[in-house]
């Protein structure tokens, strides 16, 4: 199984995102670009790559006392960027400290637990990807038109691991588990 540790936004926040990016899909050339959809999105934590299914107890074992560590997280999707000209993002501004903290164990625990991915990231940067750049699509006036968006914040109060699967129409993610932030579900 493809995996990636997560924090998923609630319904009323991508419903702001998704208003918000209503009209960035209707300007010139935003059929050069291939569009997130909305049931994917995800602010992403750790990457791990193909899991074996022996891996998962540790795997498991790992990403809750990773969530454990840390409580619940005041977030909210704000302003815009991209990485590389290639990934157009909705940035996340908040506890983003003790997010890129809870990213830092969610790396930890696909270590343990042996998974091949593990990705660290140097300077984590909290995002949720929109759309990603087919060759030569500047996202320049994507990223300008997002810039000024603000959503609400939230309460962050869990980590879900996710399986990501490449279909034909593009990719699926699925919850695999999920653990309360601080242990406690509010």
């Amino acid at each position: 199984m493809r995996l990636f540790a997560a924090v998923v936004p609630p319904p009323e926040v991508m419903d702001e995102l998704a208003l918000t990016a209503v009209p960035l899909r209707a300007l010139d050339e935003a059929d050069r670009l291939r569009w997130t959809d909305r049931a994917g999105w995800h602010i992403t934590l750790a990457f791990y790559g193909e899991v074996d299914g022996h891996q998962l107890p540790a795997l498991f074992d790992g990403l809750a006392d990773a969530a454990r560590a840390g409580g619940p997280l005041t977030l909210r999707l704000a302003g815009s960027g991209d990485f590389a000209g290639r990934h157009l993002w909705a940035g996340v501004e908040g506890d983003t400290a003790e997010l890129a903290e809870l990213a830092a164990g969610s790396v930890t625990a696909g270590r343990a637990a042996g998974a091949p991915g593990g990705d660290a990231y140097d300077a984590y940067r909290p995002h949720l990807t929109l759309a990603r750049a087919r060759p030569g699509a500047p996202l320049d006036r994507w990223r300008t038109a997002l810039a000024g968006f603000r959503g609400g914040t939230w309460t962050a109060d869990r980590l879900t691991l996710m399986r990501s699967e490449t279909l034909p129409e593009g990719a699926r993610y699925t919850t695999v588990g999920e653990w309360p932030l601080g242990g406690v579900l509010e």
